[in-house]
C-alpha cells in the first residue's frame, strides 16, 4: 500500500473560484479517488492563499478585517468545491496559528544555514498611496522582451524573471503614477547557492519532461536570490526579530500545504513527521498550473531541504484553460464563475466528464468548447451510458422481480465474454488513472459502453420481452439484462473517480451506498431497485444564460 500527501495549488482568497480554477482541483480530485479506490492511503489536503497586499487592499475597499474577509471568501470557496464533488480531506487557511510556526521555524532554519541574507535594496515606492508596491502592483515594459504591460516579477509573455526596478516604463497598478524608488532593507533565500541541488534535484522522475526543459532555460539564465520579505503596511506574518517586516506571500503560501496537514493529522492521530520528515518513505504529490512552475520547482524544493525537511516526490503541471479556443474574458462572458455554472448548468457532473474528456499528462492548454460540451455530454453520457440501464431494467423489474441471474446460471457465451472483456479492462484504466492520462481513459471506456450498447440492439431484448407476455419468462431475456446490468455497475465502479456524485447514484440502484474500491467489480450482483431518472441533458439555454451573467461590458 502506498501513502501519499496530495495538494492542489492553494486558491487565492480575494476572488471566486471560476471554471479555470477548476480544471486543477477536478484533476486532481480525480487522481486521488482513483488512488483510494485503489486501496492506497491518500490524503487530500488545500487551503485558502489568505497574505498579501491584494487581500489588504480589498478589505480594505470592502471596509471589513482581513481576517474577516478571508473567513467569508473561506466559506464560499469551501462551499464551491463541496458542490463540485472536489474531496478535500482537510481545506484549511494559510492565516493560522500552524502556518505562522512552520513559516517562522522554516525561516529560522535557513538563517541557521546561511540561506538568508539581509541588504537595502532599492524598491519602487508609490507617493500617491505612501506604500511600497509589491510585484504584482507593477507593470511595465520586460526587460528581456521588450513585452508591454508585464508584472514586477515575471513576463507571462517569455517567462524570464527579475527584479520589479528592472522593469522599463514602470507605473503604480494602484494610482497609475510612476513610481520612485526607495531604499529599504530586505530579506532574501540565497537561491543562487542552490544551483547544483537543485540541479541534481530536477535529473529525476520528479517532473514532466516540459517543464524540465523549462528549468533548464532558468538555470542557463542563472538563480537568483529570492526577495522573502515585504515592508508594513502588510497583511501577513510578521518576520521574527524583524519589526514591520512580513513574509513574503510566496514564502508561508506552500509552507500552508504542510500547516494544512499538521492540523489535519492532530484531528485523526496521524503523524506528521511520517510525511514531512527528510527521510520520509511516503509520496509528496503536487498538481500545479504551468504559471507557477518556478516556485515549486526552485524555491519550494530549496526550502524544504535546506530547512531539514523531505523534497517533493512528483510534481505534476498542467496548462491554463481556454473557452470557445480564446482566453477567458469577461467581456465575452467566459471567465465563468463556479457559482454562475451551478446556477445555471446546475449538475458538476458534466463539467468533470468534460473535463476529464481533454486531460492528460502534459502542460498543454485545455479547451472549454461549450457547443462540444452540450453535445458530449449529452451523446456520452445520457445518449450512451445511462441508456443502459434505461434500455434493460424496465425489463428485470417487470418480468424478474428486480432480480439479476446469477453469474454461475449465464449461458450465453456472447454475453460472459463481453462482462468478461469489461472487467479484465481494469489494468489498462488503472494505467490510464496512474498517468493522468484521463482523456485516454474516457475514451477507452467510451469503447466498452459502445460495445454494451451495439449487444443490446444485436440482441434485441424488447422483442423477447413482447413474448413474455404470452409464455413463461424466457431465460434469454433475464440472460441479456443481467449481462448488461452487471457490466454497467462494473463501468459505473471505473467512472466513479470521474462522475462520483452520478456514480453514487447509481450505487444506490444498485441497493449499494457508494462504490469505493476497485475491488468491488469481483462482486456478483443480484438485486436492483426500480430505476429512476439519473441525469438530465443539459439544454443550450442553460450555457447561453450562463454566459450572459458573466458578460461585463
Amino acid at each position: 500500500m502506498r501513502k501519499l500527501l496530495v495538494t492542489s495549488a492553494l486558491p487565492y482568497a480575494n476572488g471566486s473560484i471560476h471554471l479555470g480554477h477548476l480544471v486543477e482541483y477536478i484533476q486532481t480530485d480525480i487522481w486521488v479517488r482513483y488512488q483510494k479506490m485503489s486501496g492506497n492511503e491518500a490524503y487530500y489536503i488545500c487551503a485558502d492563499d489568505t497574505h498579501g497586499t491584494p487581500i489588504m487592499l480589498k478589505a480594505e475597499e470592502e471596509k471589513v478585517t482581513p481576517d474577516d474577509l478571508v473567513k467569508r471568501v473561506h466559506q464560499e470557496h469551501d462551499a464551491d468545491f463541496k458542490a463540485f464533488n472536489v474531496n478535500f480531506d482537510h481545506f484549511y487557511s494559510t492565516n493560522s496559528i500552524e502556518n505562522r510556526e512552520l513559516s517562522e521555524s522554516i525561516y529560522n532554519s535557513l538563517n541557521d544555514n546561511d540561506k538568508i541574507l539581509s541588504k537595502e535594496i532599492d524598491q519602487f515606492f508609490d507617493e500617491a498611496k505612501q506604500m511600497f508596491l509589491p510585484d504584482r502592483f507593477i507593470k511595465g515594459t520586460c526587460p528581456k522582451c521588450k513585452a508591454e504591460d508585464q508584472y514586477g516579477d515575471s513576463c507571462e509573455k517569455c517567462g524570464a524573471t527579475y527584479s520589479p526596478t528592472d522593469l522599463k516604463n514602470a507605473y503604480s497598478v494602484l494610482s497609475g503614477t510612476e513610481p520612485i524608488k526607495k531604499k529599504t532593507l530586505h530579506y532574501f533565500f540565497k537561491l543562487s547557492e542552490c544551483d547544483e541541488f537543485l540541479k541534481k534535484w530536477t535529473e529525476n522522475e520528479t517532473l514532466q519532461l516540459e517543464a524540465k526543459n523549462k528549468l533548464k532555460e532558468w538555470f542557463d539564465m542563472g538563480l537568483q536570490d529570492w526577495d522573502i520579505s515585504r515592508d508594513a503596511p502588510y497583511f501577513g506574518f510578521e518576520i521574527p526579530n524583524a519589526p514591520g517586516k512580513y513574509f513574503y506571500v510566496w514564502l508561508d503560501a506552500p509552507i500552508g500545504y504542510m500547516a494544512s496537514f499538521k492540523k489535519f493529522a492532530k484531528m485523526n492521530n496521524l503523524s506528521f513527521d511520517e510525511y514531512w520528515k527528510k527521510d520520509s518513505t511516503t509520496e509528496l504529490i503536487h498538481f500545479i498550473g504551468k504559471d507557477i512552475l518556478y516556485f515549486h520547482a526552485l524555491f519550494w524544493p530549496a526550502t524544504l531541504n535546506y530547512s531539514n525537511y523531505r523534497t517533493p516526490t512528483k510534481i505534476f503541471t498542467h496548462g491554463f484553460l481556454t473557452v470557445n479556443g480564446e482566453k477567458m474574458s469577461k467581456s465575452r462572458g467566459t471567465f465563468i464563475t463556479a457559482r454562475s455554472y451551478l446556477d445555471h448548468v446546475k449538475d458538476p457532473n458534466f463539467l468533470r466528464y468534460y473535463y476529464a474528456t481533454k486531460l492528460n499528462s502534459s502542460m498543454e492548454d485545455l479547451d472549454l468548447n461549450l457547443e462540444d460540451f452540450v453535445a458530449k455530454n449529452n451523446s456520452d453520457l445520457i445518449g450512451k451510458f445511462i441508456n443502459i440501464p434505461s434500455r434493460t431494467s424496465g425489463f428485470l423489474g417487470k418480468f424478474f422481480n428486480h432480480e439479476l441471474m446469477p453469474l454461475t446460471l449465464i449461458a450465453s457465451d456472447e454475453g460472459l465474454a463481453l462482462l468478461k472483456k469489461i472487467k479484465e479492462s481494469r489494468v489498462a484504466i488503472e494505467e490510464h488513472y496512474e498517468a493522468r492520462e484521463f482523456s485516454k481513459l474516457v475514451k477507452f471506456v467510451m469503447q466498452l459502453i459502445e460495445d454494451l450498447n451495439e449487444y443490446i440492439s444485436k440482441t434485441e431484448p424488447w422483442k423477447l420481452a413482447k413474448q413474455e407476455q404470452q409464455q413463461k419468462p424466457h431465460s434469454a431475456l433475464h440472460e441479456i439484462c443481467s449481462i448488461c446490468l452487471k457490466s454497467f455497475r462494473i463501468l459505473s465502479i471505473f467512472l466513479t473517480p470521474i462522475i462520483p456524485n452520478l456514480c453514487e447514484k447509481i450505487a444506490l440502484f444498485y441497493g449499494e451506498e457508494f462504490f469505493d474500491s476497485f475491488n468491488l467489480i469481483e462482486d456478483d450482483v443480484l438485486k436492483i431497485k426500480t430505476y429512476k431518472h439519473l441525469l438530465k441533458r443539459i439544454e443550450q439555454e442553460s450555457v447561453d444564460l450562463m454566459i450572459n451573467s458573466n458578460s461585463k461590458d
